[in-house]
């Protein structure tokens, strides 16, 4: 197989972990005959600085032309006191509406290994496999009205969410598929008892439900469910949300496995989809050769999996990880007392060593 991934590193530590992935993807290439041609671009930050805007027209050309999309990060401090229009992040969010990209898939998964690493009890942590499913392209960060605007005496900041009945069967549908694929349960994450938009929500996912009767569907209110997953996290297995309440959700999933630099994500929808870690650009931590690149090397795994059916490819990256964390490689962040601490290129280097066909 031959394929075309833009690989946008993007800034802070975005510069450091793309490069590891894309390292490991090489190898798998020549381990299975596979041809991966990776193309850079400028992104977010990087972007601003050369060429005066977050998104150039040359990287989202290259994005829909290729066959994948795989991101770093973007962001930091030196862009904060940007107008939000060309702030890095807005390449971000262009990239998702520009590719379709509505449905971004996020597992929290705990390596057994890694389980002295989480903040909460050994016996509250080990053993879940969360897969949060969040509404990528609507919500309240893409819905209009929006802005801030002058009133007597100050300003006024103003967004607005908004679900349309397509947005939210589209989604549901990409829940209920993958939950078949897991243990069969949904739990649908809203605000029903508050807001008209998530009482859409529930019922059209109630509706779409209607079409898979071997899937369990149960519905929560986000402030529970933020409790719920600290509380009792092995209880979920797939959850669907809006846009802003997976945003929280899966960085709070995250941290149930001891980093948020462990987990990766895959943004999908119409054709090319966009791969790439949930942390941010960490610029406290970039070029120290410090960052974890454990989440955008799995992000790899994601991307041959879901882009390119090549599920025993990626399965070989899976095994690599285990067999690197099982040798007591760890990066700074996951780091115990008794494991061998490494920076980026060198957990990056013992996983491509793992790597087997």
């Amino acid at each position: 197989m031959k394929a075309t991934i833009a690989a946008l590193a993007g800034d802070g530590v975005g510069q450091e972990i793309v490069p590891e992935a894309v390292t490991v993807l090489k190898a798998v290439g020549r381990t299975f005959g596979h041809t991966f041609d990776f193309i850079e671009a400028l992104v977010g930050g990087q972007a601003i600085d050369k060429t005066g805007v977050p998104l150039p027209p040359d990287t989202l050309a290259l994005a829909k032309q290729s066959d994948a999309v795989m991101l770093g990060a973007v962001g930091g401090p030196k862009w904060e006191g940007l107008d939000y229009s060309i702030r890095p992040e807005r390449a971000l969010l262009g990239l998702r509406e520009q590719l379709g990209l509505y449905a971004n898939l996020r597992p929290a998964k705990l390596y057994s290994m890694l389980a002295d690493a989480s903040t909460l009890k050994r016996e509250v942590v080990e053993g879940i496999d969360i897969l949060v499913v969040r509404e990528l392209t609507g919500g309240i960060y893409f819905g209009k009205p929006k802005g801030i605007e002058k009133i007597p005496g100050g300003e006024r900041g103003f967004n607005t969410e908004v679900y349309t009945t397509e947005e939210i069967r589209r989604i549901a549908i990409v829940a209920f598929e993958a939950a078949r694929k897991r243990r069969k349960k949904v739990m649908s994450v809203d605000k029903a008892n508050v807001l008209e938009s998530s009482e859409l929500w529930r019922r059209v996912v109630i509706d779409v439900h209607k079409q898979y009767p071997d899937i369990e569907l149960s519905h929560i209110y986000v402030d529970n469910c933020a409790m719920q997953l600290v509380r009792n996290p092995k209880q979920f297995d797939v959850m669907v949300t809006t846009n802003m309440f997976g945003d929280i959700l899966s960085d709070e999933a995250a941290m149930l496995t001891g980093s948020i630099g462990m987990l990766p994500s895959a943004s999908i929808g119409t054709k090319t989809g966009m791969y790439e870690p949930i942390h941010g650009s960490a610029p406290d931590i970039a070029g120290k050769n410090i960052a974890n690149p454990i989440a955008t090397i799995a992000s790899a795994a994601m991307m041959l999996s879901y882009a390119f059916k090549l599920d025993k490819e990626a399965e070989a990256i899976e095994r690599a990880i285990v067999a690197t964390l099982e040798q007591g490689y760890r990066t700074k962040d996951i780091h115990t007392p008794g494991m061998t601490l490494v920076g980026t290129r060198e957990m990056g280097a013992a996983i491509l060593k793992n790597l087997k066909g």
